[in-house]
């Protein structure tokens, strides 16, 4: 039950999502002749219920550099904390990302994400720690926002996932996120 109650906070956390965005003026870091790109996501879930309440918050900066006019490379970051009466977690998350782009209307992306994280079973007084690797493939569709910003909203899928051993829920997670510099 409590895993199913922590999979149920971690799905409210990605739906609901809220954005992030960057509002860099005219420099060499963030102009319109730049190629640095800057964006991620946060967001905050909560589980109610007769088994105790839980709360999720989490945030993902990612940092890109433009390889060439259609794709991207760079760094993504995941920090996430769940606690709730029974259960808490801390997870960060750190590695690099490609994203290529059809036309600004949608992307590809592959993304390898090493996660170190901690857990506390308050119930039965059992701490864990560990690590994890994840390779995520996935695409989507892009929305332009402003001049130089999009908001992305696809999906990415871990083909290193292993239901036996992961301590996530699945292998599919939900993307929306906010990207500026493109």
């Amino acid at each position: 039950m409590k895993k199913l109650l922590h999979c149920f906070t971690l799905v409210t956390a990605t739906f609901c999502t809220a954005q992030l965005g960057t509002n860099i003026p005219n420099t060499k870091i963030g102009g319109e002749n730049s190629k640095w790109t800057f964006g991620g996501n946060a967001g905050l879930g909560g589980a109610f219920g007769s088994n105790g309440s839980g709360t999720t918050l989490y945030i993902t900066p990612r940092v890109g550099y433009k390889l060439m006019e259609n794709m991207e490379g760079g760094v993504a970051g995941n920090l996430s904390w769940s606690n709730s009466k029974y259960f808490s977690s801390t997870t960060v998350g750190v590695g690099p990302f490609v994203n290529y782009y059809f036309g600004r209307n949608f992307f590809a992306s592959t993304m390898l994400q090493e996660f170190f994280f901690n857990q506390n079973d308050k119930f039965n007084n059992f701490k864990y720690s560990g690590n994890e690797t994840a390779l995520y493939v996935g695409g989507g569709y892009m929305q332009q926002l402003g001049e130089h910003t999009y908001m992305q909203l696809g999906g990415m899928y871990n083909v290193l996932y292993n239901s036996n051993k992961s301590i996530f829920g699945g292998a599919f997670i939900p993307n929306i996120g906010i990207v500026y510099g493109l």
